[in-house]
């Protein structure tokens, strides 16, 4: 089964799974989790939500669940690090921070239902987490530290023991502070009250136990780390250290490692942040391009970063003169790894080499949605930090929230009065046939789209352009034939149908199609009979119950997708892989929120 589990944000703002053709082929790990999710899903929401917290975070998954994943594991890890959560149980309470949220959002990716995103939806989320942990917490008999290794047997809850770093700038040959303490409580405001660790030696006295109880972590973290084993063995944890950059590098590399072990770590917050890390910025699409569709060049500009910093390749040649570990410079502290950093300027190299060729709009968009990388080599990717520029920023914010475009109006030939739904489908219509990308009008059946594309074909009327084709079921002719003459009779149509138009024959025949029809009407039959029908270069192709071509390997389908124009639109009151998409897939562009079973104006 090469199918892809995403995530959809429903216009209700519920969240749902669903099922799609793969972009590409689903390894082994990917198709056996994907399984597993879909099925705690299938039991409850929540249940499920709680499980994609402490599943495989090295398994790839799509963009959109992935997402999911990763706001889930917030909740885990945040969690799995509260102090004295054996004492706490089903009375936890996980806070999530504004500024989290605003995070989140912010690196959500191109998504179906990805324009319904927003605060509540995560609090929502957030709370459903906390509360089913609550539940599942209450019932279990054991450990809450058995419980949550049911589900990942590798996570460590906190213990009671904290490492803290700290620069200390008045020191330039140990430029770095280390201490270790131990909670005792809690003080009145909630909070965990802290001792230095030498305090522990006179708490405890004689009793070695309660002392090897409190240092079970560090012995944890000991077996993995020669600088710990080193601290604990000489006793130096019991005191206040300092520190020269070497050693604070190689601490503050094995933080994941400490924090694995159930030690709470409180370190500078460039390191925590990645604030002060060097990477390769790309701001895609700043202005307009020359011309516009899916095949649009769009300018980009590559930067190298320190944090928020820009910095030259000399200075970062400056940066690998220095011996590994940490760097001061700009002020800051930075990574020294001659690996990545020779790594980055070969990036950067090979970014500057593309800046002249561009990037097309296609190409970008599938970067939008995590589909394609810009470089072959992936580690190259990993380096990459992609911004939208103004004009690229201006579009995707239309594409995710249709009603932030322009309203366009038919003139007074079109006799239609537009519900708010449908005018919203006539803007979105006309703003893709500005940038020249395909459409995809997906409303449920009886909503109009029909209206809709009568009204779009209006505004090309006053337009110099050849004629465009219908393509539509048999049993839709006469439909299509009484709405153009009661909505928009200006529409000089021709319909290509000999059982209801004889003389449309010898025309199919002739190859005789006249630039005087705004509109040529056919079947999805005759496209595979008249030669004429696919050598003719039409303005616009549009499919009507485009359903009838998603079997690709059918003679209906090969001969449709022969056809000749300059863009297409395509209709649909069949979900296409799911609801409400935000986009299809390949050059089409879906409707936000259009599959709905209700609608109101």
């Amino acid at each position: 089964m090469n199918k892809e589990l995403i995530a959809v944000i429903l216009p209700d703002g519920a969240i749902q799974l669903e099922w799609i053709d793969a972009p590409g082929k689903i390894n082994k790990s990917t198709e056996i989790l994907q399984k597993e999710i879909f099925k705690q899903f299938q039991q409850t929401f929540a249940s499920g939500l709680l499980f994609l917290g402490f599943c495989d975070i090295s398994v790839r998954l799509s963009p959109s669940l992935g997402f999911l994943r990763d706001f889930a594991q917030l909740f885990a890890q945040k969690l799995s690090r509260t102090p004295g959560l054996e004492l706490i149980r089903d009375k936890i309470i996980i806070h999530l921070e504004k500024n989290e949220i605003a995070e989140v959002i912010s690196k959500s990716p191109f998504m179906t239902g990805g324009e319904y995103l927003n605060e509540n939806i995560l609090k929502k989320v957030w709370t459903q987490l906390n509360t089913q942990f609550q539940q599942e917490i209450k019932k279990h008999r054991g450990t809450v530290e058995n419980f949550i290794n049911n589900f990942s047997p590798d996570i460590h809850l906190v213990g009671r023991v904290y490492f803290h770093l700290v620069e200390n700038k008045k020191n330039e040959k140990f430029p770095f502070a280390f201490l270790a303490t131990y909670s005792t409580g809690l003080n009145k405001q909630g909070g965990s009250k802290h001792l230095p660790m030498k305090h522990a030696l006179e708490e405890y006295g004689d009793d070695n136990q309660k002392l090897i109880d409190l240092l079970a972590t560090v012995h944890l973290a000991a077996k993995e780390s020669q600088l710990i084993s080193r601290i604990l063995d000489s006793g130096e944890i019991f005191h206040p250290l300092a520190w020269s950059a070497n050693e604070a590098f190689t601490f503050l590399k094995e933080i994941a490692l400490y924090e694995n072990c159930g030690i709470l770590c409180r370190i500078p917050n460039w390191w925590k942040a990645n604030s002060n890390s060097l990477k390769i910025n790309i701001t895609i699409g700043d202005s307009s391009p020359s011309h516009l569709g899916m095949e649009a060049l769009l300018n980009f500009n590559a930067q190298l970063l320190l944090g928020d910093d820009i910095i030259s390749e000399q200075e970062i040649r400056k940066i690998l003169a220095e011996s590994a570990g940490l760097a001061f410079i700009k002020g800051k502290w930075v990574e020294v790894d001659p690996g990545k950093l020779n790594q980055i300027l070969d990036a950067f190299e090979k970014a500057k080499q593309a800046e002249s060729a561009g990037l097309t709009l296609k190409e970008v968009m599938r970067i939008q949605m995590g589909v394609k990388d810009i470089f072959d080599n992936s580690s190259s990717n990993d380096l990459l930090e992609i911004s939208n520029g103004q004009w690229l920023s201006s579009v995707i914010k239309k594409l995710r929230q249709p009603g932030l475009i322009k309203s366009i109006h038919p003139d007074k030939d079109f006799k239609a009065i537009l519900r708010g739904y449908q005018q919203n489908g006539l803007n979105w219509l006309h703003f893709l046939h500005s940038l020249q990308l395909g459409a995809c009008l997906a409303d449920d059946m009886g909503l109009g789209k029909t209206i809709q594309i009568l009204g779009f074909l209006t505004l090309l009327k006053k337009k110099n352009i050849p004629a465009n084709l219908l393509i539509v079921p048999a049993s839709l002719l006469g439909n299509w034939q009484n709405e153009i003459n009661k909505f928009a009779p200006s529409l000089k149509f021709f319909i290509a149908h000999p059982p209801v138009n004889p003389r449309s024959k010898e025309i199919l025949k002739n190859d005789k199609f006249s630039q005087k029809y705004d509109l040529v009407i056919t079947t999805y039959g005759l496209v595979q009979k008249y030669e004429s029908l696919k050598s003719t270069k039409w303005y616009y192709v549009i499919l009507d119950e485009a359903q009838a071509i998603k079997n690709p390997g059918t003679k209906q389908t090969k001969a449709v997708k022969q056809l000749k124009s300059h863009n297409r639109i395509i209709l649909t009151g069949t979900p296409i892989g799911g609801h409400s998409m935000t986009l299809s897939i390949r050059d089409y562009w879906v409707m936000p929120g259009n599959f709905q079973t209700t609608r109101k104006d």
